[in-house]
Protein backbone atom coordinates (compact mmCIF):
# COMPACT_ATOMS: atom_id res chain seq x y z
CA UNK A 1 0.00 0.00 0.00
CA UNK A 2 1.13 2.99 -0.84
CA UNK A 3 1.88 5.42 1.94
CA UNK A 4 0.51 9.02 2.03
CA UNK A 5 2.30 12.35 0.97
CA UNK A 6 0.93 14.15 3.49
CA UNK A 7 -0.60 13.10 6.41
CA UNK A 8 -3.62 14.92 8.26
CA UNK A 9 -4.06 14.68 12.07
CA UNK A 10 -5.60 16.77 14.89
CA UNK A 11 -4.53 17.50 18.67
CA UNK A 12 -7.64 19.39 20.29
CA UNK A 13 -8.40 22.35 18.57
CA UNK A 14 -4.97 22.05 16.74
CA UNK A 15 -4.69 20.38 13.04
CA UNK A 16 -1.34 18.97 12.04
CA UNK A 17 -0.65 19.00 8.25
CA UNK A 18 2.43 17.31 7.40
CA UNK A 19 4.54 16.87 4.19
CA UNK A 20 5.46 12.89 4.09
CA UNK A 21 8.35 12.43 1.74
CA UNK A 22 10.86 12.73 4.17
CA UNK A 23 13.60 10.48 1.92
CA UNK A 24 13.37 13.00 -0.66
CA UNK A 25 13.32 15.92 2.17
CA UNK A 26 10.34 16.50 1.33
CA UNK A 27 10.42 17.78 -2.37
CA UNK A 28 7.38 18.79 -3.82
CA UNK A 29 6.99 16.35 -6.39
CA UNK A 30 3.63 17.23 -8.84
CA UNK A 31 1.80 14.24 -6.59
CA UNK A 32 2.75 15.99 -3.25
CA UNK A 33 1.83 19.24 -4.56
CA UNK A 34 -1.62 17.86 -5.07
CA UNK A 35 -2.21 15.98 -2.03
CA UNK A 36 -0.86 19.33 -0.08
CA UNK A 37 -3.21 21.56 -1.71
CA UNK A 38 -6.38 18.99 -1.01
CA UNK A 39 -4.99 18.45 2.48
CA UNK A 40 -4.59 22.27 3.36
CA UNK A 41 -8.43 22.64 2.38
CA UNK A 42 -9.44 20.05 4.26
CA UNK A 43 -7.48 21.17 7.53
CA UNK A 44 -9.02 24.90 6.93
CA UNK A 45 -12.62 23.52 6.12
CA UNK A 46 -12.33 20.91 9.59
CA UNK A 47 -14.73 22.44 12.26
CA UNK A 48 -13.01 20.84 15.13
CA UNK A 49 -9.75 22.84 14.85
CA UNK A 50 -8.99 26.62 14.63
CA UNK A 51 -5.15 26.33 14.03
CA UNK A 52 -3.17 24.58 11.51
CA UNK A 53 0.22 23.30 11.74
CA UNK A 54 2.41 22.83 8.43
CA UNK A 55 5.71 20.38 9.14
CA UNK A 56 7.30 18.25 7.40
CA UNK A 57 8.90 14.61 8.36
CA UNK A 58 12.40 13.25 8.98
CA UNK A 59 15.51 16.00 9.01
CA UNK A 60 14.02 19.05 6.45
CA UNK A 61 11.08 20.94 6.30
CA UNK A 62 10.92 21.37 2.79
CA UNK A 63 13.70 21.92 -0.33
CA UNK A 64 11.34 23.12 -2.48
CA UNK A 65 10.34 21.28 -6.08
CA UNK A 66 11.52 18.37 -7.14
CA UNK A 67 14.32 18.54 -9.56
CA UNK A 68 15.04 15.64 -10.16
CA UNK A 69 11.58 14.21 -11.95
CA UNK A 70 8.50 14.85 -12.92
CA UNK A 71 8.77 17.59 -15.78
CA UNK A 72 6.40 15.93 -18.11
CA UNK A 73 9.34 16.18 -20.66
CA UNK A 74 10.80 18.64 -22.79
CA UNK A 75 8.46 19.45 -25.25
CA UNK A 76 7.53 22.73 -23.03
CA UNK A 77 10.77 23.78 -21.48
CA UNK A 78 11.44 26.53 -23.39
CA UNK A 79 7.68 27.58 -24.10
CA UNK A 80 7.50 30.97 -21.55
CA UNK A 81 3.36 30.81 -21.82
CA UNK A 82 3.19 27.13 -20.31
CA UNK A 83 6.34 28.03 -17.84
CA UNK A 84 3.70 30.51 -16.75
CA UNK A 85 1.00 28.11 -16.55
CA UNK A 86 2.92 25.91 -14.89
CA UNK A 87 3.89 28.93 -12.60
CA UNK A 88 0.88 30.15 -11.24
CA UNK A 89 -0.24 26.52 -10.45
CA UNK A 90 2.91 26.47 -7.92
CA UNK A 91 2.09 30.49 -6.70
CA UNK A 92 -1.49 29.12 -5.98
CA UNK A 93 -0.30 26.19 -3.65
CA UNK A 94 2.32 28.42 -2.16
CA UNK A 95 -0.45 31.00 -1.69
CA UNK A 96 -2.90 28.75 0.45
CA UNK A 97 -1.49 28.83 4.24
CA UNK A 98 -1.79 32.99 3.28
CA UNK A 99 -5.21 32.60 2.59
CA UNK A 100 -6.51 30.32 4.53
CA UNK A 101 -9.81 31.50 7.13
CA UNK A 102 -7.50 29.91 9.62
CA UNK A 103 -3.76 30.67 11.37
CA UNK A 104 -1.18 28.54 9.73
CA UNK A 105 2.23 27.96 11.39
CA UNK A 106 5.16 26.23 10.12
CA UNK A 107 7.31 24.13 12.07
CA UNK A 108 10.66 24.13 10.42
CA UNK A 109 13.40 21.90 10.82
CA UNK A 110 16.79 21.36 8.59
CA UNK A 111 16.47 22.66 5.44
CA UNK A 112 13.51 24.96 3.86
CA UNK A 113 14.84 25.83 0.39
CA UNK A 114 13.08 27.44 -2.67
CA UNK A 115 9.83 26.73 -2.61
CA UNK A 116 9.98 25.49 1.25
CA UNK A 117 11.49 28.85 2.09
CA UNK A 118 8.40 30.18 0.69
CA UNK A 119 6.15 28.24 2.10
CA UNK A 120 7.46 29.23 5.82
CA UNK A 121 7.39 32.96 4.95
CA UNK A 122 3.76 32.32 3.79
CA UNK A 123 2.57 30.98 6.90
CA UNK A 124 1.38 33.27 9.60
CA UNK A 125 3.89 32.48 11.77
CA UNK A 126 6.92 30.46 12.00
CA UNK A 127 8.39 27.96 14.50
CA UNK A 128 12.68 26.85 13.80
CA UNK A 129 14.69 24.54 14.87
CA UNK A 130 17.98 25.57 15.76
CA UNK A 131 19.46 23.91 13.00
CA UNK A 132 17.46 25.14 10.39
CA UNK A 133 18.67 26.77 7.34
CA UNK A 134 16.73 29.20 5.10
CA UNK A 135 17.11 30.29 1.57
CA UNK A 136 16.30 30.37 -2.02
CA UNK A 137 19.09 29.57 -4.44
CA UNK A 138 17.12 29.41 -7.28
CA UNK A 139 19.28 32.53 -8.95
CA UNK A 140 22.03 30.33 -8.96
CA UNK A 141 19.97 27.54 -11.73
CA UNK A 142 19.07 30.52 -13.90
CA UNK A 143 15.33 30.72 -11.98
CA UNK A 144 13.69 32.69 -9.34
CA UNK A 145 10.27 32.82 -7.60
CA UNK A 146 7.79 31.95 -7.86
CA UNK A 147 6.31 33.70 -4.95
CA UNK A 148 8.00 36.23 -4.39
CA UNK A 149 7.05 37.29 -0.47
CA UNK A 150 10.39 37.30 1.03
CA UNK A 151 10.80 41.39 0.57
CA UNK A 152 7.58 42.11 2.15
CA UNK A 153 8.86 39.87 5.32
CA UNK A 154 12.11 40.92 5.54
CA UNK A 155 12.31 44.31 3.69
CA UNK A 156 13.92 44.76 0.32
CA UNK A 157 17.67 45.22 1.28
CA UNK A 158 18.45 41.76 2.56
CA UNK A 159 16.09 40.23 0.62
CA UNK A 160 17.53 41.57 -2.74
CA UNK A 161 20.81 40.41 -1.11
CA UNK A 162 19.42 36.76 -0.64
CA UNK A 163 17.36 36.78 -3.86
CA UNK A 164 20.45 37.61 -5.95
CA UNK A 165 22.95 35.46 -4.23
CA UNK A 166 20.73 32.57 -3.24
CA UNK A 167 22.69 32.34 -0.07
CA UNK A 168 21.06 30.25 3.05
CA UNK A 169 21.19 31.82 6.50
CA UNK A 170 20.51 29.93 9.92
CA UNK A 171 17.66 30.21 12.16
CA UNK A 172 19.34 32.94 14.66
CA UNK A 173 19.95 35.06 11.43
CA UNK A 174 16.52 34.43 10.51
CA UNK A 175 14.99 35.38 13.42
CA UNK A 176 16.96 38.82 13.80
CA UNK A 177 15.68 39.63 9.83
CA UNK A 178 11.72 38.92 11.36
CA UNK A 179 11.58 35.69 8.69
CA UNK A 180 10.54 33.42 12.20
CA UNK A 181 9.07 33.87 15.10
CA UNK A 182 10.99 31.79 17.70
CA UNK A 183 14.02 30.00 17.82
CA UNK A 184 14.25 26.13 19.71
CA UNK A 185 16.48 23.52 20.00
CA UNK A 186 15.85 20.90 17.33
CA UNK A 187 15.13 17.92 20.39
CA UNK A 188 11.88 20.29 21.37
CA UNK A 189 10.68 21.41 18.40
CA UNK A 190 7.16 19.67 18.43
CA UNK A 191 6.67 20.05 22.00
CA UNK A 192 7.41 23.60 21.41
CA UNK A 193 5.06 24.19 18.38
CA UNK A 194 2.04 22.08 19.72
CA UNK A 195 2.56 24.58 22.90
CA UNK A 196 2.53 27.53 20.78
CA UNK A 197 -0.21 26.10 18.68
CA UNK A 198 -2.06 25.41 21.67
CA UNK A 199 -1.96 29.08 22.88
CA UNK A 200 -3.20 30.50 19.81
CA UNK A 201 -6.32 28.26 20.12
CA UNK A 202 -7.70 29.21 23.44
CA UNK A 203 -8.22 32.89 21.13
CA UNK A 204 -11.44 32.42 19.72
CA UNK A 205 -11.31 31.12 16.15
CA UNK A 206 -13.42 34.13 15.18
CA UNK A 207 -11.55 36.55 16.38
CA UNK A 208 -8.45 34.60 14.90
CA UNK A 209 -10.08 34.83 11.43
CA UNK A 210 -11.10 37.82 11.76
CA UNK A 211 -7.25 39.51 12.88
CA UNK A 212 -6.05 37.18 9.59
CA UNK A 213 -8.40 38.49 7.64
CA UNK A 214 -8.06 42.11 8.58
CA UNK A 215 -3.85 41.91 7.76
CA UNK A 216 -4.51 40.15 4.92
CA UNK A 217 -6.79 42.81 3.68
CA UNK A 218 -4.57 45.59 4.51
CA UNK A 219 -1.74 43.40 2.63
CA UNK A 220 -3.63 43.54 -0.52
CA UNK A 221 -4.51 46.75 -0.29
CA UNK A 222 -0.96 47.84 -0.27
CA UNK A 223 -0.52 45.47 -3.43
CA UNK A 224 0.28 42.19 -1.69
CA UNK A 225 -1.25 39.74 -4.07
CA UNK A 226 -0.81 41.72 -7.57
CA UNK A 227 2.50 41.83 -6.30
CA UNK A 228 2.64 38.36 -6.25
CA UNK A 229 1.22 37.90 -9.56
CA UNK A 230 3.26 40.25 -11.35
CA UNK A 231 6.56 38.34 -9.81
CA UNK A 232 5.14 35.25 -11.91
CA UNK A 233 4.54 37.53 -14.90
CA UNK A 234 8.30 38.50 -15.10
CA UNK A 235 9.83 35.46 -14.53
CA UNK A 236 8.47 33.30 -16.71
CA UNK A 237 10.05 33.94 -19.55
CA UNK A 238 13.24 33.60 -17.36
CA UNK A 239 12.25 30.10 -17.03
CA UNK A 240 11.96 29.78 -20.55
CA UNK A 241 14.85 31.43 -21.53
CA UNK A 242 18.16 29.10 -22.44
CA UNK A 243 20.61 30.52 -20.22
CA UNK A 244 24.43 29.22 -20.19
CA UNK A 245 24.15 28.22 -16.43
CA UNK A 246 20.93 26.61 -17.37
CA UNK A 247 21.99 24.64 -19.96
CA UNK A 248 25.53 23.60 -18.38
CA UNK A 249 23.80 22.54 -15.44
CA UNK A 250 21.07 20.39 -17.07
CA UNK A 251 23.63 18.48 -19.08
CA UNK A 252 25.71 18.01 -16.15
CA UNK A 253 22.64 16.34 -14.48
CA UNK A 254 21.86 14.07 -17.27
CA UNK A 255 25.48 13.02 -17.52
CA UNK A 256 26.52 12.50 -13.74
CA UNK A 257 23.07 12.78 -11.90
CA UNK A 258 21.56 15.54 -9.97
CA UNK A 259 23.55 15.29 -7.03
CA UNK A 260 26.68 15.79 -8.90
CA UNK A 261 25.39 18.99 -10.94
CA UNK A 262 24.00 21.07 -7.58
CA UNK A 263 27.88 20.06 -6.11
CA UNK A 264 29.29 21.49 -9.19
CA UNK A 265 27.10 24.66 -8.55
CA UNK A 266 27.69 25.20 -4.98
CA UNK A 267 31.53 24.54 -5.57
CA UNK A 268 31.77 27.78 -7.96
CA UNK A 269 30.28 30.01 -4.85
CA UNK A 270 32.95 28.53 -2.09
CA UNK A 271 36.04 30.01 -3.75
Amino acid sequence: MTQALVLYETDAKVGFVTLNRPEKLNALSTDLRRELAATMTRADEDPATSVVVLRGAGRSFCVGYDLAGGSGGEAWRHDALKYHERLGTSLALELMPWYMRKPVLASVQGHALGAGCELAMFCDLTIAADDAMFGEPESRYSQSGPGFVMPWIIGFKKARELLYLGDMIDAPTALGLGMVNRVVPRDSLSDDTLKFARRMALIAPEALAATKLAINRGADAAGFRNAMQAGIDVVAPLYAAQTEVATQFRELARKEGLGAALKWRKAQFET
